[in-house]
């Protein structure tokens, strides 16, 4: 370990121990102290005010994840607020991590919502930029992007200093554990590895990456970036045919699915017991080189528990 991934480790790890002190912190920023391999998936919010779906998929996750990540309006199709639909999940005793873009909201908004996912007791969050406006369905709204995902993250950090981004004093502080994307199959590593410091060195003290499916590409970027420096979880998306896969390497920058894997997929019988062993044979692949993994199912959240059976992962080990 180099002398500037030391520094970085016992930086992170005194916010971390810090902030495990302060009876507000949340169970995933307790869970990230721990050396257990940690698991956390996401759920899309509806596209109205009927929370029965939301609810129904939050059950299947409760007893395997240690927190789920709840969309930002995903591939920019309008649903309900992530803000609502976490404290909804939260009173229902699921860990949720509010997901913010900057597509949609300025800095004013994105604080605002920040301190406003504190006082409902929502004390995770994971930042990004998010998809164009032109790839949803009001393909005519303005998109904003006023900040860089190291920004929010750097403006989310001060907050939970007491002071917003333009130096003004808070009354009362939020206490909350920040998070971060990284995509491994970027075209550019050297790139994706600069901003993914940029992040850490904003105050991210968690990553989620893009889908994993090539593991050794996975850890080739691992090792490029010196190893990680914060928990990295690995992304994993269940192929559910042939078709998705050739849509991810055709249409999804930074996933890439092997030949292999698409050809094993075709020439499968039961394409759900084939999606349920590709991915839980991609997670004990990735266990050595990460503290845990992502799951996207995309709506497919019943097979997540078969997942992590297979793969031999539970929660809390």
């Amino acid at each position: 370990m180099d002398r500037r991934t030391a520094v970085c480790f016992g930086i992170i790890a005194a916010l971390l121990a810090a902030a495990v002190k302060d009876e507000k912190v949340s169970a995933l920023a307790r869970a990230l102290q721990t050396d257990q391999f940690l698991v956390t998936s996401e759920l899309n919010p509806p596209k109205g005010v009927d929370l029965d779906g939301l609810f129904a998929k939050a059950a299947v996750l409760e007893d395997c994840v240690q927190a789920v990540n709840v969309t930002d309006s995903a591939g920019a199709h309008m649903t309900l607020a992530p803000l609502a639909a976490c404290h909804m999940l939260f009173e229902h005793g699921l860990e949720p991590i509010l997901q913010l873009t900057s597509r949609d909201r300025n800095r004013i908004a994105l604080q605002g919502d920040i301190l406003g996912a504190a006082v409902l007791g929502i004390g995770n969050l994971v930042v990004m930029g998010g998809d164009p406006p032109s790839n949803g369905d009001h393909p005519e709204a303005k998109p904003v992007f006023d900040l860089f995902a190291s920004q929010i993250i750097a403006a989310a950090h001060s907050l939970t200093m007491g002071q917003d981004m333009a130096g003004n004093a808070l009354h009362g502080a939020p206490t909350m554990c920040i998070g971060a994307v990284v995509n491994p199959g970027a075209t550019n590593p050297a790139d994706e590895i600069q901003r993914m410091r940029e992040k850490i060195a904003a105050g991210a003290t968690f990553m989620q990456t893009q889908a994993v499916y090539d593991v050794a590409a996975f850890a080739d970027f691992r090792e490029a970036a010196g190893g990680f420096e914060i928990p990295v979880l690995a992304g994993i998306i269940p192929l559910k045919s042939v078709r998705m896969a050739r849509f991810l390497n055709d249409k999804v920058p930074g996933i890439s699915v092997p030949d292999d894997i698409v050809a094993e997929l075709d020439g499968a019988r039961d394409k759900r017991a084939a999606a349920i062993d590709i991915a839980a044979r991609t997670i004990r692949a990735v266990r050595k080189y990460c503290r845990g993994v992502h799951i996207m199912a995309i709506g497919w959240e019943e097979i997540i528990p078969e997942i992590l059976a297979a793969a031999g992962v539970s929660r809390g080990t």
